[in-house]
């Protein structure tokens, strides 16, 4: 059997969330006999197929860019040739084109879409967006939400109730890159003694205002890996709030060390684009607490209020920085929320389980 996934961008381009889900999946069905190819666009594709990791991922030119979406030209054609080879086709939303494309050629390859997030940002855009979305959701013959929380709290899934089924990310633990000894001593001689981490790329619904503002209240260590919006940076400077270490993008070693001696992860995303969080599960999956605000999504299907964590309301620097003082002064309750996240990890949250669904989904649409 072969999946054909298409969504707007993939490696080497980027690999963000999105992008680690689909390398997780095509990875993980190998092992159930399933071969998966991956079609995005780019904006100098120098080499129109690569192989990466067992499978093939395939570019076509990015002409343009508009509201974070990205259109091409040459992706019509390119699609209909691959999605003719392909058993299955799996579209990872949201991506405009994407529905167009869908349109464009015969259908009669069975469908299934990964939803990962509402469009929140681009509220105008999706009122004239939204019958055609409508109509590209309806058509499908599988929607998978990332988590059951997502499900019952969006609007959208709502509509399309019997199609709707849920499977949760994850990640594997034996494709992490391990903490090398030396690599955690290196990093414990130049970080704070305790400290909260924040893992993730610096974007506008991630809540990092709030947690400056919670670090300065407190005067706790905080910790920030990733890259984006460098004006939280200049506001912590400003600020001067020398407690607070930005460390920009790191290799996956050296964030595994820095996550092994952190005393929790505090992940303050408030708003909906934030639907599930694949750095709490990187922190469930090292057995450490987990702090995330209450915003309807996947997030708190991953960290659970007061057993894995402290869930919070969105956008309150206060209540964030209460739950940062709870954790800091209790060593026994970090430890406890730490024990039940590693075993939320091991119940939910691995990428062998997360492919062993696809895996039966695919066989069962082919069927």
């Amino acid at each position: 059997m072969k999946v054909l996934h298409f969504f707007k961008t993939y490696w080497p381009d980027t690999f963000g969330g999105v992008e680690r889900t689909i390398h997780a999946i095509c990875s993980g069905v190998a092992n159930h006999g399933i071969e998966s190819e991956v079609l995005s666009l780019s904006n100098q594709p120098h080499e129109r197929s690569v192989s990466f990791d067992g499978h093939m991922a395939y570019k076509e030119k990015l002409d343009f860019e508009f509201a974070s979406t990205g259109f091409s030209r040459s992706v019509f054609s390119r699609f209909r040739q691959l999605q003719a080879e392909a058993d299955v086709i799996h579209y990872h939303y949201p991506w405009p084109l994407m529905d167009l494309v869908h349109f464009s050629g015969p259908r009669r390859k069975p469908t299934v879409v990964t939803y990962h997030s509402d469009i929140v940002k681009q509220r105008t855009l999706l009122r004239i967006y939204q019958p055609l979305m409508r109509r590209f959701l309806g058509s499908v013959d599988r929607i998978v939400a990332t988590s059951p929380n997502y499900v019952a709290s969006s609007d959208v899934l709502r509509i399309f109730g019997p199609k709707v089924i849920s499977i949760p990310l994850g990640i594997s633990e034996k494709a992490s890159t391990p903490a090398d000894v030396e690599l955690i001593a290196s990093w414990r001689a130049r970080l704070p003694k305790r400290f909260f981490l924040f893992v993730g790329v610096f974007r506008y619904y991630k809540g990092i205002q709030f947690l400056l503002d919670a670090a300065e209240k407190t005067g706790f260590p905080v910790v920030l890996i990733g890259d984006g919006d460098p004006a939280y940076q200049q506001d912590a400077e400003r600020r001067n709030l020398s407690h607070v270490h930005f460390l920009g993008s790191l290799p996956d070693g050296d964030k595994m060390a820095i996550l092994d001696l952190c005393l929790a992860l505090a992940f303050p995303s408030h708003l909906r684009s934030e639907a599930f969080g694949l750095s709490l599960v990187e922190a469930a999956m090292r057995g450490k607490p987990m702090l995330s605000c209450e915003i309807g999504t996947g997030t708190s299907f991953v960290n659970i209020h007061e057993s894995t964590g402290l869930v919070i309301p969105p956008g309150d620097a206060d209540a964030l920085a209460a739950a940062m003082t709870t954790l800091w002064h209790d060593p026994e309750r970090v430890s406890r929320y730490g024990d039940n996240a590693r075993q939320r990890y091991l119940d939910h949250f691995q990428a062998e389980q997360m492919a062993a669904s696809y895996a039966s989904l695919y066989r069962e649409l082919v069927a």
